[in-house]
């Protein structure tokens, strides 16, 4: 007999008795047994548990959910293995926080163990929020036995994973310029840039005069000169830059040696001067020329000297100059130190004929194309700007963070009349998407894996991947890949999984580790013993000292860890402690790998997405998912994305607790297609409890009313008989038609579709079937 159920309904109520059902009879457990199906591989992307979790992550574990669920039903057995990110600088920035720490100096002052005792238990202080989030939103993940990237066995597993890539020579040490957070102090890496750019960022817009000195040039005094005295007026080559701070630093102007320049006579501050700019840019830059004394080439100009706008000397900063090796291109030119440098026009393909002036001014300690100017054309290396973004020297503006020392740059540039004009510039500008501060292009050391050697079997490897929604593959994605640039992974940090190299003392010679066995066989003899019971975290790992393969001498630890994205895309293989070809054949022959799904939000496309396809194309040739939901995100009734500074978030268990899971999932499956954003609020999964769900819910007593009242049972002799009424021929022909669609989108990787082709079917269900066939039921009273 059917248990009649009453129309008025707490959903949240029937939730958590259905919770507790599952609970008490292990349903999930059982859901995972079975060696005779196939299995079907999520890999989850594992969230950071040192913060609570927020309406975005229920809307991940919602899709990650249903197709696990699908699988199931379908004869599938699916394994879903939990995980904690626990590493990076948002856990160290919590700490920074906790303990009024505001500088590197002031870490290493408190102790870089005692620090990263407080990370390790702070990534742990919101799991319980999470489990219980997880397990209320009815997301199936094995929480008992979660990977965990702080574990000595993930790290070791790191370590194998850069081995393969030292041995393949896809790692080394560069000197770029690399995207800089000044307030971290450490390198973010291409993809972590990605995730921080803001839009109509003002910067100063400015026009500096630099004193022409030298009078050279290709043609000679006579040939840009010849219509003016050599001493009749001062001649200067106007540059235009957004970034004044690094002025300090400048040692050249570029030129397009293919473009025309105009030498024209102008009013000056202290009577007529002489302006050198590109012609096409006259009119938008200089008001009221008195003359146009010449018009020549760029290639005219190179060579001529200027003075220096800052002299290094004058203000106690070191001056080094770029030299390539006898015999080596100038891509593995050297810094050497010299005493004194003149600047001078150089000619590059960077310059832009779009805004500004024509003439560049190039700072190579600022920036990648300014870096390898430098390299090409041999030039003076200035860097007046110490890591934590303060004006070194004894400038007037020393001691300053760079931005805040522009305005005093630009006074100082008037005062000597060097400024020709000054304005606002609106632009796209990157920010450290962890602490919000402004980031600097700064040339320095760093340690890279040679993505771009692999960049057409990433391609290659990302078209074999299905993604939904399928634009995804060759647009947003795609063209990352693309554009894509060595991979920056070392950070000059504490909390994280240290970088496996250690240099040699005597010889200076690298050797990197990949396991723990490694270790302990090259340890010197007063390490070896330890090693076992190590903890592989700084500073314990950078005290053990290695025996240099190569020399008598003894190896030490370089200090920097890895990014943390390294972390998160090693998962497919290092949350199964994968130290050897042998174990990937083993995970491979298992269904373990590649993934057959993942799903995260859009940003991760240069996140975790990103790291998971390039580590597995670096180290085992193949991509490690092979079907991914890329989901939009999450904004609030109003289409604002969601924030705490608008006041803004939603707390997810008011909803829960007031409407339920099934309606806030239900809502995120059908708002929206997958890869769209979607507004979130209280509101609007009410109108999901309205329409939908007590509709559906209605009808379900509707029917059980009736079908108590006649004694229906479902295996019955009644139930077995041919419909008669057109009306239920109708039904079942809509049931078969469902199960198809349904069927269809879900195998497509859309919940979307299918969950709309349910709300169809509901509708009929309620408004046509029920309400036409009320006077059968009736009559059986």
């Amino acid at each position: 007999m059917f248990k009649k159920v009453n129309s008025r309904v707490s959903f949240p109520k029937v939730e958590k008795e259905i919770l507790q059902y599952w609970k008490d009879r292990e349903i999930f457990q059982k859901s995972e047994k079975g060696e005779d199906k196939t299995l079907f591989m999520l890999y989850e992307g594992p969230p950071t548990a040192n913060g609570s979790p927020g309406i975005h992550h229920v809307l991940a574990r919602a899709f990650k959910d249903i197709i696990c669920r699908y699988k199931t039903m379908k004869g599938y057995r699916p394994l879903r293995k939990g995980g904690w990110d626990t590493h990076g600088l948002p856990v160290e920035l919590e700490i920074e926080r906790e303990l009024g720490l505001k500088s590197k100096r002031q870490i290493e002052e408190y102790g870089i163990e005692r620090f990263n005792q407080k990370c390790r238990e702070s990534v742990f202080k919101y799991v319980k929020e999470w489990e219980n989030l997880t397990d209320r939103i009815g997301f199936w993940v094995d929480m008992k036995k979660p990977y965990v990237t702080l574990d000595n066995s993930y790290i070791e597993t790191g370590w194998w994973i850069l081995k393969q890539m030292w041995e393949k020579n896809l790692l080394y040490k560069g000197m770029k310029g690399t995207p800089h957070c000044p307030r971290c102090v450490s390198s973010l890496s291409s993809h972590e840039v990605a995730l921080g750019y803001r839009e109509n960022v003002p910067d100063p817009s400015v026009y500096v005069k630099f004193p022409v000195s030298g009078r050279g040039g290709t043609v000679g005094s006579e040939g840009i000169f010849d219509k003016v005295g050599k001493d009749s007026m001062p001649i200067y080559l106007l540059a235009w830059t957004t970034t004044p701070w690094t002025l300090p630093g400048n040692t050249a102007l570029a030129v397009d040696p293919q473009a025309e320049y105009s030498f024209i006579e102008v009013d000056g501050p202290e009577g007529k001067e002489g302006l050198i700019l590109a012609s096409a840019l006259v009119s938008e830059v200089v008001k009221d020329p008195l003359e146009m004394v010449k018009t020549l080439k760029g290639a005219d100009l190179v060579g001529l000297t200027y003075d220096k706008l800052y002299d290094p000397a004058e203000y106690g900063v070191e001056v080094q100059q770029f030299r390539a090796p006898e015999g080596s291109a100038w891509e593995a030119s050297v810094l050497g130190t010299v005493e004194d440098f003149l600047p001078r026009v150089i000619e590059e393909d960077f310059v832009s004929l779009e805004e500004g002036t024509g003439i560049v001014h190039v700072a190579p300690a600022f920036g990648d194309e300014d870096l390898t100017a430098g390299r090409r054309n041999s030039l003076a290396f200035v860097q007046p700007v110490d890591l934590q973004g303060v004006i070194t020297g004894t400038y007037p503006f020393a001691g300053k963070f760079v931005k805040d020392a522009d305005k005093d740059i630009m006074a100082d540039l008037k005062e000597r009349g060097l400024l020709h004009h000054r304005g606002v510039y609106k632009h796209t500008y990157p920010f450290c998407w962890r602490c919000s501060t402004p980031l600097l292009y700064y040339a320095k050391e760093s340690w890279y894996i040679r993505t771009t050697a692999m960049k057409d079997k990433l391609i290659e490897n990302n078209r074999k991947i299905n993604w939904y929604p399928e634009y995804i593959k060759e647009g947003r994605f795609g063209e990352w890949l693309r554009n894509g640039v060595d991979w920056a992974i070392s950070r000059e940090r504490y909390w994280g999984t240290p970088i496996p190299l250690w240099q040699c003392q005597l010889c200076l010679e690298y050797h990197c580790v990949g396991t723990i066995a490694e270790l302990k066989e090259m340890a010197t003899s007063e390490h070896r013993d330890n090693i076992d019971d190590l903890d592989l975290h700084r500073p314990h790992v950078d005290e053990v000292t290695l025996r240099c393969p190569n020399c008598p001498g003894s190896m030490k630890r370089i200090p920097e860890v890895m990014d943390a994205w390294f972390d998160s895309g090693a998962m497919p293989v290092a949350q199964w402690n994968v130290t050897s070809q042998e174990d990937l054949r083993r995970l491979q022959q298992e269904g373990l790998f590649p993934a057959n799904y993942i799903a995260e939000a859009v940003d991760q496309t240069r996140g975790w997405f990103y790291s998971l396809l390039a580590i597995s194309t670096l180290v085992t040739g193949q991509p490690s998912y092979e079907n991914v939901i890329c989901l939009g995100l999450i904004l609030d009734e109003k289409g604002r994305k969601m924030s705490k500074s608008l006041g803004n978030i939603v707390d997810p268990w008011e909803v829960l607790d007031s409407q339920g899971a099934d309606a806030i999932r239900w809502y995120l499956f059908t708002a929206a297609q997958p890869g769209d954003s979607r507004r979130f609020s209280q509101r609007l999964v009410n109108e999901v409890v309205r329409r939908f769900m007590l509709t559906l819910w209605n009808v379900y007593s509707f029917f059980t009313t009736y079908a108590e009242i006649d004694g229906y049972r479902p295996n019955g002799d009644r139930a077995a008989e041919a419909p008669t009424s057109e009306l239920d021929r109708w039904i079942l022909s809509e049931v078969n038609q469902l199960i198809s669609q349904v069927d269809e989108s879900l195998d497509g990787y859309e919940p979307t579709n299918g969950g709309r082709r349910i709300q169809e079917f509901v509708d009929l269900l309620s408004n046509w079937y029920v309400r036409r066939s009320r006077r059968r039921f009736w009559r059986s009273e």
